[in-house]
C-alpha cells in the first residue's frame, strides 16, 4: 500500500485512517486527511478576535450621550418597550373612559395622552438619529478598510501577473500575446475607474 509519510517517514494518524477506509472500501482515498477545520480557519479566528477587540475600544471610547442614546434605542426597538407602552397607554385609556371604578377621569379628551407620544416620539426619532450618525461613521471606516484591502489584492495580483510574465521570459516559455493579460499587469487607478462611474452615471441622467 502506498501512502504518504510524515518528514520522519511514519504515515500520519490521519493517513492510518484513511488507508484503513480503504482497506474496508477499495474506492476511498488512501492519503493525508484534510485538516482539521480549526487549522483551516485559523487565520480567520485571527480576524474574528482582532475586529471584536477593536469593535469593544470602539465602544469603550463612546461619549456617554452616544452610550445613552444607543441603550434607549436599543430598547426602543425591543418588545419590552412595545409591551409597556401597550399596558400603559392601555391603563391610560380605560381609566379615562371611566371604565375602572373608583379612579377619576384626568385626561378625559386623551390630548395629554396625544401630547406624551408626540414628545416621547420627537425623543425617540433624535437618539435614532443619534445612534444612525454613529453606525453611518463606522460603516465609513469599514467600507474604506474594504476598499483598501481590495486595492492593496489588486497590486499584488499586478506584481504577480509581471513576476509570472517575467519568469516566464526567463525560462524562455512563449506566451501567447493577449490583450487582457498586459492590462492585468497595469494597475488601476482608482480616480480614473471613479470618474469613469460619475460619467456614466451622468450619461443615465
Amino acid at each position: 500500500m502506498n501512502t504518504r509519510s510524515t518528514k520522519k517517514g511514519r504515515p500520519t494518524d490521519l493517513t492510518r485512517q484513511n488507508c484503513r477506509a480503504k482497506a474496508e472500501n477499495p474506492q476511498s482515498y488512501c492519503g493525508p486527511a484534510t485538516p482539521p477545520p480549526s487549522e483551516l480557519a485559523s487565520v480567520l479566528a485571527r480576524n474574528i478576535r482582532v475586529m471584536g477587540r477593536r469593535r469593544e475600544r470602539e465602544e469603550a471610547t463612546a461619549s456617554l450621550e452616544e452610550r445613552i442614546a444607543g441603550a434607549i434605542t436599543r430598547f426602543g426597538g425591543s418588545m419590552r418597550f412595545v409591551y409597556l407602552h401597550i399596558v400603559l397607554f392601555g391603563f391610560w385609556i380605560i381609566v379615562n373612559l371611566s371604565l375602572v371604578p373608583g379612579m377619576p377621569e384626568f385626561d378625559p379628551s386623551l390630548v395629554i395622552l396625544a401630547m406624551v407620544a408626540s414628545v416621547e416620539a420627537i425623543f425617540l426619532s433624535t437618539f435614532i438619529l443619534i445612534t444612525q450618525n454613529r453606525m453611518s461613521a463606522a460603516a465609513e471606516k469599514r467600507a474604506e478598510l474594504d476598499l483598501q484591502i481590495s486595492l492593496l489584492a489588486e497590486h499584488e495580483v499586478t506584481k504577480l501577473a509581471t513576476l509570472l510574465s517575467a519568469i516566464a521570459g526567463r525560462l524562455g516559455i512563449e506566451i501567447e500575446h493577449d490583450p487582457e493579460v498586459e492590462e492585468v499587469k497595469r494597475d488601476v487607478a482608482p480616480e480614473e475607474v471613479l470618474d469613469a462611474i460619475e460619467g456614466t452615471e451622468e450619461r443615465r441622467e
